[in-house]
Parts: C-alpha cells; sequence; structure tokens
C-alpha cells in the first residue's frame, strides 16, 4: 500500500511539474510573438497596418492581371455573377492562408541561425524559436480574412454562419506551417542553401496549388492527386468553402490534409529535436 502511495505521490509531482513547464514555455511564446510583431513595424508611420496593406496589393495585382487582363470570369452562389469583385474575393480568400503559410515558413527556416545568443544560451527552450514567426505571420493572416469577410458582406449582403468553423482549418495549417518550419530551421543550420532552395519550391509549389486558379481546370485525372497530395489544396478549398459559399464541399480533401500535417509536424519535430544538440557547436 505505501509503494501505490510513493508512485501515486511521484507521479502526481511529475505531472505538476510538466505542468508548470508546459505553462512556463507557453506563456513565453505568447511574449516572443508580441515582441516580434511589435518589432516587425516599429518606428513605421503604419505600424501593423502594413501586412494588411501587403495583402491588399496582393489581391489588387492578381485581380488586374486574371480579371482585367486574362479576362478570367468565375461566377460563386451568393456572389455578382460575372464579376471582377467575385474572382477577387475568390482569390483572396485562397492567397491568405497561402502568404500566411509561405511566410511563416521562409521565416522559420532561418530562425535558429538568426538568433545565435538565445541559441547557446543553456536555459532557453529553442523548441520555440520556429513557433514564432510561424504565429506572428497567422496573426497577421487574421487581418485580411477580416477584410475579406467586411467585403464579402458589402458585395453580397451576406454573412456565412460557417466562419465559426474556421479553426477546423487552422488547426491543419499550423501544423503543416511548424512542422516544415522546425525541419528547414534544423537543416539551415547545417546547410546554409535551405533558404534559396525553399524560396525556388515555394515558387513551384504556388503554381501546383490552385490559387489563382479553380481546381475545375486541372485535369481531372491528376486533380485527386493535386488534392490528396497536396495539403495547402484542400486547405484552401475550405477557405473558400467557409467564407464564400458557406458549406464544407471538401470534408475528405480536409481530414487527409489534416493527417499528413500532423505527420509532417511530428517529423518536423523529432529532425529538429535530433539536431538541436549541434546547433551551439555549429553557430
Amino acid at each position: 500500500m505505501k509503494g501505490i502511495v510513493r508512485k501515486t505521490s511521484r507521479i502526481s509531482r511529475w505531472l505538476t511539474v510538466v505542468n508548470t513547464d508546459w505553462l512556463v514555455n507557453l506563456n513565453l511564446l505568447l511574449t516572443l510573438v508580441r515582441r516580434d510583431l511589435e518589432a516587425r513595424y516599429k518606428g513605421s508611420i503604419l505600424g501593423n497596418l502594413w501586412p494588411l496593406l501587403n495583402q491588399l496589393s496582393q489581391l489588387l495585382i492578381y485581380t488586374y492581371v486574371f480579371s482585367i487582363i486574362l479576362k478570367v470570369k468565375l461566377n460563386l452562389e451568393g456572389l455578382p455573377e460575372d464579376s471582377k469583385v467575385t474572382f477577387g474575393l475568390w482569390l483572396f480568400a485562397g492567397l491568405i492562408p497561402w502568404l500566411a503559410f509561405t511566410n511563416g515558413l521562409t521565416q522559420a527556416s532561418g530562425c535558429v541561425i538568426g538568433q545565435p545568443n538565445l541559441v547557446k544560451k543553456v536555459v532557453f527552450p529553442l523548441s520555440l524559436l520556429p513557433l514564432v514567426p510561424v504565429f506572428s505571420t497567422f496573426i497577421e493572416s487574421t487581418f485580411g480574412l477580416i477584410v475579406l469577410t467586411g467585403m464579402i458582406c458589402i458585395s453580397s449582403g451576406v454573412l456565412h454562419q460557417t466562419l465559426w468553423l474556421l479553426p477546423i482549418v487552422f488547426l491543419p495549417q499550423l501544423l503543416l506551417t511548424a512542422g516544415l518550419g522546425y525541419f528547414t530551421a534544423g537543416l539551415t543550420v547545417f546547410l546554409r542553401d535551405i533558404p534559396q532552395t525553399l524560396g525556388v519550391i515555394l515558387n513551384l509549389w504556388f503554381y501546383v496549388t490552385p490559387i489563382v486558379y479553380p481546381a475545375s481546370v486541372i485535369p481531372e485525372n491528376w486533380r485527386i492527386w493535386v488534392f490528396w497530395c497536396n495539403p495547402l489544396t484542400a486547405i484552401a478549398e475550405v477557405y473558400r468553402d467557409l467564407v464564400l459559399v458557406g458549406e464544407i464541399k471538401h470534408w475528405g480533401e480536409l481530414g487527409i490534409a489534416a493527417f499528413m500535417s500532423v505527420l509532417i509536424f511530428y517529423f518536423g519535430l523529432w529532425v529538429y529535436l535530433k539536431l538541436r544538440p549541434a546547433f551551439a557547436d555549429v553557430l
């Protein structure tokens, strides 16, 4: 009986330590994200409005190229038919998760080599470093999501109740970005060509993801592979389902994307933790 009491006491103490460490790391992560957001536009007149302006500039450029020059038309239920505004809203809904993903991943890839002082501190939890740019860019993307929602209300007078389901697509998006962020951040310490290589890969990735063109134009034989092998395709389409259409039409694809995102997250974290003991020696 005494042995059981001792084991129970040890487990209780261990859980207390784990919970305390988790809360400390969470508070530290929130502090680092807040400081990162403040430092990005410190001293600028517009401050944190710059992320919103950057996303709007992307929207205007792509809308001009595809709607006015190439005269691409798109009809969506509940939105004005054959309107340039419709294509712009559809495009913006796909660009929001894509820009959050690429910006977070690009910044995460260089976060370790950019903070050598923190790496050499024994007490600093290095596993938080790649998460800071991932969460910072995600928070910035919410400004664009708010603007998109407002533009839909103005153009169609409709606010879909499915907006409350957005967290189900936020989670796989964050896991995918964080997993690849961990993977590239760890490798960049030893292979400094990773950020440049990543830029080339992301350019190719952008055009194999139906962001600026509808998935319906992809040949049917290839469409299933684009959806099931590219998690960002499902993520972008579900964003559009929730914000523009008002119902999810890609449940199966979202489930596969979530499963792949979890695997990528654990693999990226595993690689990062395996390489972490050698960071200080290289830097």
